[in-house]
């Protein structure tokens, strides 16, 4: 069982900066990707940046060059750092772990709003 807690989320004017951070129960060492997913109203969840436990990264075209996704193992947290924020990056925040690849189900957090003003 993996829980994760998402903080770091608010209110921010466009283009400014938020860090969301993500605090795993369980050590992240060997978990195979840790990832951010995002929820607008009436929208689809929808990927932002995943990470591997190699320290690979994938970052959704809607983010890419604005977003950075890193991982601290010692922590067990996952942080997303976003800059250049736009109003349509306005959503709910969620943090993802696939323990394994092709696995049944992953584990999610609660969610943190972010709410970008123009």
């Amino acid at each position: 069982q993996v829980q994760l807690v998402e903080s770091g989320g608010g209110l921010v004017q466009a283009g400014g900066s938020l860090r969301l951070s993500c605090a795993a129960s369980v050590s992240i060492f060997s978990i195979y990707t840790m990832g951010w997913y995002r929820q607008a109203p009436g929208k689809q969840r929808e990927l932002v940046a995943t990470i591997t436990r190699g320290g690979s990264t994938n970052y959704a075209d809607s983010v890419k060059g604005r977003c950075t996704i890193s991982r601290d193992n010692a922590k067990h947290m996952v942080d997303l750092e976003m800059n250049s924020l736009k109003p349509e990056d306005t959503a709910v925040y969620y943090c993802n772990a696939r323990l394994v690849p092709g696995a049944m189900f992953d584990y999610w957090g609660q969610g943190t709003q972010v709410t970008v003003s123009s």
